[in-house]
């Protein structure tokens, strides 16, 4: 999937959720799995716009949905946006575990620090890179790796 980008409009993350609910209500596949992703992440207002209430035919079976520390209801949600987009239903084991193991996401290119998104700190500038510590920011911004992209779209193209 590749990541959505917002040019020439005041960061609203709220209406960056609202124009991904309408990319994936028409099918759009990327967004029906960064919406899917987003939800069970619970990402500033995923849930609220993701919602998508009593949906006919999205079956959540106790073996789908065991091991999973997220509300029924999201669940359903989270599964509906995955059928949409024709994603296997095995991304939720992928979500979980991304969750709770986290992931790589120091933008620094030598650090190799893994854990949850929220344990990482974001660019004061561009709010888009992010980085474990102060040294790897620090040296990942002496280095021009993110001194000369941050808050260009070249920044965004290279991620």
């Amino acid at each position: 999937m590749c990541e959505p980008l917002g040019r020439g409009v005041t960061r609203s993350k709220r209406r960056a959720m609202q124009w991904m609910r309408k990319s994936a209500d028409n099918g759009h596949t990327d967004a029906c799995g960064w919406l899917a992703a987003w939800m069970y992440a619970d990402l500033p207002y995923a849930r609220e716009v993701g919602h998508v209430g009593e949906v006919a035919g999205v079956a959540t079976s106790a073996g789908v949905t065991e091991g999973h520390d997220v509300p029924l209801s999201v669940l359903t949600g989270v599964l509906h946006w995955l059928r949409k987009g024709g994603h296997p239903i095995d991304h939720l084991d992928w979500f979980r575990t991304r969750l709770l193991q986290g992931d790589k996401h120091c933008r620094n290119e030598g650090c190799e620090v893994m854990g949850p998104l929220k344990d990482f700190k974001v660019c004061p500038q561009c709010k888009t890179a992010r980085y474990c510590r102060d040294a790897c920011q620090k040296q990942d911004w002496n280095a021009g790796g993110h001194k000369e992209k941050c808050g260009t779209f070249a920044y965004h193209r290279s991620s």
